[in-house]
């Protein structure tokens, strides 16, 4: 059975995250993987702050912080079988008959791929657990999730709301031809409300670029519109995103280079960070 990774940190964002994870294993007749990943300062090596103690205050202190370490490691434990649990709940209720769960310990990205065979998609987050506080900023790992991923990965929104009209942010990159060929062949997007969106200076080369994409959704019986607007595209997409009332939007995943996205930005991240919906990304 093909399977959904979810993958949960335990923040405002988990909750969202099983429900779109749900929402779309139903779709697939897939299964879910959930996943929290214990960070190496959860449950590590004890560390030695005795600093130039000597003697019996030294070996006192050591041993009272490696009882603080093996206290922290187990709390780390518990709250991440806690978080699995109050996930597979969620999933269940939501109608996913298959969810296993998975706890690690390490790095999110080298556990993420020690687990990726057999997985469809996965999902997650657009914050982690200090999303009250950085409000502007994206996950910390979002990023090396999708630049690394070899499956589209699904940006869940801070609240669940079911999914019937998708815009498709269309450019004819190499990443934007992907996510219509995987749209053409998915279940997931069969009866939704979809929009390919061209966005560029030329309207009639737009209108064309737009066609081309639709034409190969409609061969595979995916109905599509053809859209065309000039402007800076991720103005472009934010505003179009809450004047139209789109569920969804999905695009090609940082489709220049890592360095060139430094230097002047990336739409896709200016994307997941300005709209207020789920975003789906193809490499």
């Amino acid at each position: 059975m093909d399977k959904i990774l979810a993958l949960l940190d335990g923040s405002e964002y988990s909750e969202s995250v099983c429900h779109h994870t749900a929402w779309i294993a139903q779709k697939l007749n897939a299964g879910v993987e959930a996943l929290h990943v214990l960070g190496r300062r959860e449950g590590g090596t004890p560390t030695d702050m005795s600093g130039a103690l000597r003697l019996g205050a030294r070996t006192k202190l050591l041993e009272e912080l490696s009882a603080l370490d093996e206290q922290r490691n187990k709390l780390a434990q518990a709250k991440g079988h806690a978080i699995l649990e109050d996930a597979k709940a969620i999933l269940e209720q939501d109608g996913v008959p298959s969810v296993n769960l998975r706890l690690r310990k390490g790095d999110l990205l080298e556990a993420v791929q020690s687990v990726e065979d057999g997985i469809r998609a996965i999902t997650i987050g657009k914050r982690g657990e200090a999303s009250g506080f950085a409000s502007g900023h994206l996950g910390s790992n979002l990023e090396r999730i999708v630049r690394s991923s070899k499956v589209p990965v699904f940006v869940a929104s801070r609240a669940f709301k079911p999914i019937k009209k998708v815009l498709v942010a269309y450019d004819g990159s190499a990443s934007a031809k992907v996510a219509i060929e995987r749209m053409a062949d998915s279940a997931v997007f069969a009866d939704l409300d979809l929009t390919v969106l061209c966005v560029g200076q030329d309207e009639a080369k737009s209108q064309a670029t737009a066609e081309e994409a639709v034409a190969k959704l409609q061969r595979a019986d995916v109905t599509a519109t053809p859209r065309t607007a000039t402007g800076e595209p991720g103005e472009v997409l934010s505003s179009l995103v809450t004047s139209d009332s789109f569920d969804l939007l999905v695009m090609g995943a940082y489709g220049h280079s890592r360095i060139r996205s430094l230097i002047i930005g990336s739409t896709t991240t200016a994307m997941i960070q300005q709209v207020k919906i789920p975003v789906l990304l193809y490499r």
